[in-house]
């Protein structure tokens, strides 16, 4: 059984055809958005993309974006407001890859938290394994300065259901090190989003 990207709440909110989160971009999108337009990035992939909030804003800037989301009504209402434009996969991260493409900007956001920590190597390698040489990717995640870290039920550690069927992991800067360090990190910023988050950049070399 696959762990879900999204909480079963997150996919319930499309049930009457409403944006949960509306248009506009994260932080951190707005970070990472600036940073991939400085390195002239082109062609970005989203792994979670949603129904493409934090996507625009990179096609404003002439990137193409492409994306992955296993929920089939975001994917829907993505192609209400985007059209074509933005391409996007079926399917779970824990899937990939979905194509042969390989992405000079990858962007992550508020998805490995959800993931258990075989899934989240996973993650990190595809993602890794799809940069072209000296690539980017950015992802971003919970730390454990948040106020629901050490809630709910006990999966692991740093690791709890914080809501029903909602599993989060914690991340510090030694769990961000442990995972990241071998796949080119390079630099680690703290955004407060709804809540804390780790701004983590890596570059394929």
């Amino acid at each position: 059984m696959k762990a879900p990207e999204k909480p079963e709440f997150w996919e319930a909110s499309f049930v009457d055809k409403k944006e949960m989160w509306g248009f506009t971009p994260a932080q951190s999108t707005i970070m990472a958005n600036e940073f991939f337009a400085e390195q002239s990035l082109q062609h970005i992939l989203i792994p979670g993309i949603g129904y493409g909030r934090n996507a625009q804003i990179f096609k404003e800037n002439g990137m193409t974006v492409t994306g992955i989301e296993i929920s089939k009504t975001a994917i829907e209402m993505a192609q209400k407001h985007y059209g074509d434009a933005i391409k996007i996969f079926h399917g779970s991260v824990t899937d990939m890859p979905f194509d042969n493409q390989k992405y000079d900007g990858i962007f992550c956001y508020a998805l490995i938290h959800l993931l258990d920590t075989e899934e989240r190597k996973k993650l990190i390698r595809d993602c890794y394994d799809q940069l072209q040489e000296g690539g980017y990717m950015i992802f971003t995640m919970i730390t454990k300065e948040a106020a629901t870290y050490g809630t709910g039920k006990h999966l692991g550690p740093d690791r709890y259901e914080i809501i029903d069927g909602v599993n989060m992991f914690f991340y510090d800067l030694e769990s961000v090190h442990r995972e990241f360090d071998s796949f080119g990190l390079f630099d680690i910023i703290t955004v407060q989003e709804n809540f804390p988050f780790f701004f983590v950049k890596c570059r394929k070399n």
